[in-house]
């Protein structure tokens, strides 16, 4: 008969593994949403090139930022930080962590890690908590709203914090 360590054990086993089989597949998801990002970009930028011997003006392409007006909503895309861009085009989620940073709450400069990032937005210090907030810190500095001087140490990149 096994015993009740070796069944927990075993199940901390199955589910550290299918945790890390979940992260695996949201890198890749990650990656592949980020081609398409780029892809998307880049048929813009070309797009916005005149070509050659040609006179007449380039074919416009849609901004992808929102109107003043218009509130972002969860699960819309993270736009590329550009002059004159506020934080409140950003998602929910992602002005809460720009507002943390911002605050200068951390060390290092107002620099924080992912766990205190977790911890200063009211979430647990779970794993999956703490991978959320970095995959969401991860993405803003990508996009130029954060900065991670060093790795895993994220702060509000200047000029960008919620207020601009």
């Amino acid at each position: 008969m096994p015993s009740v360590m070796g069944l927990l054990e075993e199940r901390e086993r199955a589910a550290r593994q299918r945790v890390e089989a979940l992260q695996a597949e949201l890198r890749e998801a990650e990656a592949a949403w980020e081609r398409f990002v780029i892809a998307r970009e880049t048929v813009a930028e070309v797009l916005m090139e005149p070509r050659r011997g040609e006179r007449n003006p380039p074919v416009e392409v849609a901004d992808e930022r929102p109107a003043r007006n218009t509130a972002a909503v969860p699960g819309s895309v993270v736009p590329h930080w550009r002059d004159g861009l506020d934080a409140d085009v950003l998602a929910p989620d992602y002005q809460r962590i720009v507002d943390v940073l911002a605050s200068g709450s951390g060390s290092d400069a107002g620099a924080m890690d992912c766990r205190q990032l977790a911890a200063a937005l009211g979430l647990e210090a779970i794993a999956a908590k703490v991978e959320g907030v970095r995959s969401k810190a991860k993405r803003l500095a990508a996009r130029g709203w954060l900065t991670e001087e060093k790795p895993g140490m994220f702060s509000t990149a200047a000029g960008r914090g919620a207020g601009s």
